[in-house]
């Protein structure tokens, strides 16, 4: 099965793309976690700290200089821009380069080339994107299985989310949305008018998270019995469940 995590700057979508990908391995699954971003930092949720997320960035950037030996295959793109997380999670770094002339055709550089090429058929890939949503409706029709749509409470957030969600839709994704840090009930009327044609899954406020991501760490390696852990976890659990289907 494959997965990708789609939403607003801010949203909360690495925070939801390194649990639920820990979750899925817990439940069993072989789990490969992209990092999609222009600036990954999934390293962080999963678990591996920043010196060695830093140190994967800097070796995909190494493409660029000379400093990286180039890989040919997507095997080999792993172990070379990858890293073992927590729970056995295997991370993947696939962000794209910063100058115009430096893409690699053997090593995949654009993220979405990368998802693209990635086998699912025997684990789970899920891809962190980058803020909005052009990877999106970059997606060959038919190559993604599921979206993750996150969105705040806020306006911005709600927008990119319902774009997001109708891009998906129309390359034949299935969608579910992340209603994410909700504290109050009316947190979810503008997310619900938007976005209510779709299912959607509500992850409340949760201090754990915050302080987690406040200090750099892994939501999943401090407390587990909070509301927005619990969310998280259960989500991981029922797309373990679809992908052995």
């Amino acid at each position: 099965m494959k997965i990708i995590v789609a939403g607003k700057g801010g949203a909360g979508k690495t925070t939801v793309s390194g649990t639920v990908a820990r979750a899925l391995a817990m439940a069993g699954e072989s789990v490969i976690a992209v990092d999609a971003d222009v600036n990954p930092m999934l390293g962080i949720s999963l678990g591996i700290g920043i010196d060695e997320t830093e140190r994967l960035a800097a070796v995909r950037e190494g493409l660029q200089h000379g400093h990286t030996e180039h890989q040919h295959d997507v095997e080999g793109i792993i172990a070379t821009f990858g890293t073992t997380a927590p729970d056995g999670v295997q991370l993947v770094v696939g962000s794209r380069m910063d100058g115009p002339d430096s893409g690699c055709p053997c090593c995949g550089v654009t993220p979405d080339r990368l998802l693209r090429e990635l086998d699912a058929d025997d684990r789970v890939v899920i891809g962190d994107l980058e803020a909005g949503i052009g990877i999106v409706t970059r997606m060959d029709t038919g190559n993604v299985d599921l979206v993750l749509v996150v969105t705040n409470a806020t306006g911005k957030s709600v927008d990119v989310a319902r774009l997001a969600a109708d891009s998906a839709l129309a390359r034949g994704a299935d969608v579910l949305v992340i209603a994410n840090r909700i504290g109050a009930d009316d947190d979810l009327d503008a997310i619900r008018e938007a976005l209510g044609y779709h299912e959607i899954l509500v992850v409340p406020e949760d201090d754990a998270i915050r302080h987690a991501d406040e200090q750099g760490l892994a939501p999943l390696d401090g407390p587990r019995d909070t509301p927005g852990i619990l969310a998280l976890l259960g989500l991981g659990e029922r797309l373990a469940v679809r992908a052995a289907a």
